[in-house]
């Protein structure tokens, strides 16, 4: 009961943040250029601000010392998501940039801001442990999968230019906190705190611009998109099937096969909607998975961890 009542509290809280969105929108409260506006403060200030608040406090020498086996095994996993990802998506689209949107959607679940509501309301005693698995994926994330799937790079003719995309600030803030980790550099309690409170900005903010986006689509085009229902029965129940019974042979720790369970468990990400926004690009397809995704799980990631406890457990 811990689960669902957990899992549908989330879900409830992210579709009203869309359902917000989508109606500032139809009533015409807002127009195109607030959603570039909140689209670019997502990219250069609420994302950042939350990968430097997430790697200054746990990429540390203490808790990698403690945890590091955590941070290992989230390498290797994200060594198996990241081509898995790319096969996938291969049977989804012949169109170049949907092929990525649906590589991003299979290589990273939505596990910070789903993953990490339900690991600290279900499973608190392995939070910590969680956080350290994850450092990983937001290093794939911001140092390939942001600037490799979906930064735009078209126009790119050189190496030089094919790496420019690296050099955003959220790739800046992962570096600038992994130093400020490593190194404990001491901040200001006023940085700290805006530091926080600004990352806490990232998700619901990145929830009213999918509102926004779905309400500029044509929602019967994504309704009939097969590719986002398939990806979502991959995503939500094939994937963690698959994982659990991986997991059953593994000789690992109870605590890491959930953290592990957990990471891979949860609905389609959404950065996919907020850094294509910003740079004028179509995010009807990532909206699209994004809603779908995320109002199927309410159901999925209850069966996922019932299944788990019994065959794991």
């Amino acid at each position: 009961m811990a689960i669902f009542t957990s899992t549908i509290n989330q879900t409830a809280f992210l579709l009203l943040l869309i359902a917000i969105g989508f109606f500032l929108v139809k009533i015409g409260a807002l127009d195109g250029a607030y959603s570039s506006v909140l689209s670019k403060l997502e990219n250069n200030i609420f994302v950042p601000a939350l990968m430097l608040g997430t790697f200054m406090n746990n990429f540390t020498v203490e808790k990698l010392s403690m945890s590091g086996k955590f941070f290992v095994v989230g390498v290797l996993v994200m060594c198996i998501m990241a081509p898995l990802g790319t096969l996938l998506a291969r049977f989804f689209s012949k169109n170049s940039y949907e092929r990525k949107i649906y590589t991003y959607g299979f290589a990273f679940a939505n596990f910070a801001f789903m993953g990490n509501a339900v690991v600290s309301a279900l499973f608190p005693e392995v939070f910590m442990q969680y956080l350290i698995l994850t450092v990983p994926y937001q290093m794939f994330i911001y140092a390939w999968a942001v600037p490799a799937l979906l930064i735009p790079v078209e126009n790119a003719t050189t190496l030089k230019e094919r790496l420019r995309p690296l050099m955003n600030p959220m790739f800046g803030a992962v570096i600038v906190g992994i130093i400020i980790g490593l190194l404990k550099i001491p901040l200001p309690s006023f940085m700290k705190t805006a530091v926080t409170t600004l990352g806490d900005c990232m998700s619901p903010v990145a929830m009213i611009l999918t509102g926004m986006t779905v309400a500029k689509i044509d929602l019967k085009k994504v309704f009939k998109t097969v590719g986002i229902y398939v990806a979502t029965f991959l995503r939500l129940i094939v994937i963690p099937i698959i994982v659990i019974a991986v997991l059953y042979f593994l000789p690992m720790s109870y605590e890491m096969k959930l953290c592990i369970l957990c990471s891979l468990a949860m609905p389609l990400g959404l950065n996919t909607v907020v850094i294509p926004g910003a740079y004028g690009r179509d995010t009807s397809l990532g909206a699209g998975m994004a809603l779908i995704s995320h109002t199927v799980s309410v159901a999925t990631i209850p069966v996922i961890f019932m299944l788990f406890e019994k065959v794991v457990g």
